[in-house]
């Protein structure tokens, strides 16, 4: 019985549809992180210079808001996906929970 349902839950297309939205939104997600922070620790690696500069004279570095920046941005893209897998993907999961009853 149990694998009656699982066949029945893999061959339902708002299944299908929910595995491809979700694959390609996170690995979206994932790139686009990815992208911003080895940007940043490439430019630590080859042009540390610019990021050492101070800020208006004082100790902290350019560097260090970039930095923070990357952190927050990685916050915010986690806020994404949450909002959308609360809105869109929990839809589609209770649509197939109910074709498949």
């Amino acid at each position: 019985m149990q694998s009656d349902l699982v066949e029945k839950v893999r061959n339902n297309p708002q299944y299908q549809e929910l595995v491809a939205k979700r694959s390609v939104f996170a690995w979206t997600l994932a790139i686009i992180m990815l992208a911003a922070y080895y940007a940043y620790i490439l430019v630590v690696a080859f042009a540390p210079a610019s990021l050492g500069q101070t800020l208006s004279g004082g100790t902290t570095t350019i560097g260090i808001p970039i930095g923070v920046a990357i952190i927050v941005f990685s916050f915010i893209l986690t806020g994404i996906y949450v909002w959308r897998a609360n809105t869109e993907f929990d839809e589609l999961t209770r649509q197939v929970k109910e074709a498949v009853k």
